[in-house]
This record gives structure tokens, C-alpha cells and sequence, in this order.
């Protein structure tokens, strides 16, 4: 069985693939102060008798990464494992000005887009930390994309800097209009940012793809994205675990 890590800035989301079935997945808490002992604890007793025959791995964070390394040599070693980074084939082409400092989560996030949309240019929207837009050629390239805040530490600001707001429960309001304050926030979040997320993809997908950018498939993943999808009109297709789905594929693909 392969173990899929992928370490964003908030969460940590693990998985253990058979073949290409998804058989196990868990979301845990990212601790940037956690030792690689700590790692190795949490990440044994979460599989306990699983048999994992492979690693893929990816971090956005580097203070966790480096502490990854040491697990994995220390516990791991016998494991053929592979970490996203400069110099590992994923088979995709970045086309920005700087390819360094692109996310691996994003290459991966590209690679699993590619696979799903096939000939077609993909979009991806990630709910994360920040909200990333991950704009993927027919070919399978990223090309770039945008970043705007996400939708906790939204709320999280606007809470520390306005007296009398709070925050609140992320879920739909009965109505747009909010007849109180949380209602409002309520609406002002969900309800902002679907229309931002539409925004935002209609103007990428016409620079995509100008002749037909109806045919851009629109993907959205991260742990936020059931808050707002619904409520969104260009998103075509929801995958919760795209990202460990792309270390999978990269895995394979070394």
C-alpha cells in the first residue's frame, strides 16, 4: 500500500492507497514545532497494521519537512519513498517566471488535474490555507494562477479587527440577507466567496481558453470547498483528495 502525505500550512492529509483505490484518508492538524518522533507516533498510530509498501510526499512547510526527513530515514528507511521537489519527475511543464517557489501541492494538485480532464484545460480551486486558482494547460502544464486569502483567516481578521463582529459558524444563512449579525457574516463569507470563485475562474478560463472557455473543467478541492461549491456555478467537479491523488500518480510516474 502506498501512504500519501501531503503537508499544507493548516492541515495534514494522509492517505493509503490500494493500487489506485483511495482505501483510508485522515485529516490532522499541520504543527510546524512537531519532532520527527512526534511524526512518527501520530503517523503509526493512525495506521496501525497497515502494511505501507511506498511513501509519496509533498510540504509547504519547511520546518515540517525537515523533521519528515528524519522520520522516514529513522523509521521508514526499508520504505522506497518519494518526496515532491526540484529534480523529480511529475511530468509537469511550469510555465512561470520563477518554477522554485511554486507550491508542491499545486504540481501536484496539476498532475491529478490533467489526469482527471484528460485533453482539456483544467482549473483547480483550492480551499485552503489561502484559496489557490491552479490554472493547467490541455497538456498538462501549470501555468500559473492566482492566490487571494482563505476563508478562515478571512473570518479570522475580521473578527481581531472589528469590535463587534465575531466569529461564527461556517454554514449557509436562511437567506442572503442577513437580519443579524451573524447571518450577515455568514452570508458575507459563503456567499462572497462562491461569487469570487466564479469571478475569478470565468476570467481565467477566458484567458485559457478564449474559443470555447465553457469547456474549462473547473475543479475544486481542499477541506473548505463543500462550504462553498454549492453555491458556485462554474465549479464542475468536486475531489476532496486531489492533492494525494497527484503523489500517487507522481509516485508511479518514478
Amino acid at each position: 500500500m502506498l501512504l500519501a502525505i501531503d503537508i499544507g500550512n493548516t492541515n495534514t492529509n494522509l492517505g493509503v492507497f490500494d493500487g489506485q483505490r483511495l482505501e483510508h484518508s485522515w485529516r490532522i492538524k499541520t504543527d510546524a514545532r512537531e519532532t520527527a518522533d512526534e511524526l512518527a507516533l501520530t503517523f503509526r498510530g493512525l495506521l496501525r497494521e497497515l502494511p505501507v509498501t511506498g511513501i509519496a510526499a509533498c510540504s509547504t512547510v519547511p520546518a515540517v519537512l525537515r523533521e519528515l526527513r528524519t522520520m522516514l530515514t529513522a523509521y521508514y528507511a526499508d520504505v522506497p519513498t518519494i518526496l515532491v521537489e526540484p529534480g523529480v519527475r511529475t511530468g509537469v511543464g511550469i510555465l512561470t517566471d520563477n518554477p522554485k517557489e511554486v507550491g508542491t501541492d499545486r504540481i501536484c494538485n496539476t498532475v491529478a488535474a490533467h489526469h482527471l480532464a484528460g485533453d482539456r484545460p483544467a482549473i483547480v480551486v483550492d480551499f485552503g490555507t489561502s484559496t489557490n486558482f491552479d490554472v493547467v494547460s490541455a497538456n498538462g502544464d501549470f501555468l500559473g494562477g492566482a492566490l487571494a486569502p482563505g476563508i478562515e483567516i478571512s473570518l479570522d481578521a475580521l473578527a481581531a479587527r472589528a469590535a463587534q463582529l465575531r466569529k461564527v459558524e461556517l454554514v449557509a444563512p436562511r437567506n442572503p440577507i442577513g437580519k443579524n449579525t451573524v447571518e450577515s457574516l455568514q452570508s458575507g463569507i459563503v456567499y462572497g466567496f462562491a461569487a469570487q470563485v466564479d469571478g475569478l475562474t470565468r476570467r481565467l478560463a477566458a484567458q485559457l481558453a478564449p474559443a470555447d472557455p465553457s469547456g474549462v473543467e473547473v475543479i475544486a478541492t481542499g477541506g473548505l470547498a463543500l462550504l462553498v461549491i454549492d453555491h458556485c456555478d462554474t465549479v464542475n467537479r468536486h475531489e476532496p483528495d486531489l492533492t494525494l491523488h497527484g503523489l500517487r500518480l507522481i509516485y508511479d510516474r518514478n
